[in-house]
């Protein structure tokens, strides 16, 4: 191709797959999603935040039925949702058939060191 020529979206996008399906052999759908299904199964641990705070230990042993804890949020304030206790995203508390869920407003990019 010189530089000359004019291909559209169309004309590109068939090119750029034919070039992808036929130099690498070795990844395909069907590679991909087999590797995929086997980390399907592997069990992770989610935490919805909802806030923090700090008390020492013989006001937590004076606590009883009914006290009120306060936490280091505000109402609508947007909680924190971690997975295998690394914080992966943002997000707020719904009604889901009479129980809580959580719903994502924000994913945490994080970098890996």
């Amino acid at each position: 191709m010189t530089g000359n020529e004019n291909l559209d979206l169309k004309e590109l996008e068939s090119q750029g797959k034919d070039e992808t399906e036929t130099s690498s052999p070795l990844i395909s759908p069907l590679n991909s999603q087999h590797e995929l299904d086997a980390i399907y199964d592997i069990p992770v641990q989610i935490s919805a935040v909802l806030g923090k705070a700090d008390m020492a230990v013989s006001q937590l042993l004076k606590l009883g039925r009914g006290a009120v804890v306060e936490l280091d949020r505000k109402v609508g304030e947007a909680i924190d949702i971690y997975v295998n206790n690394r914080l992966v995203a943002r997000g707020e508390v719904v009604v889901v058939d009479d129980r809580l869920g959580v719903t994502m407003t924000e994913i945490i990019k994080s970098d890996r060191t």
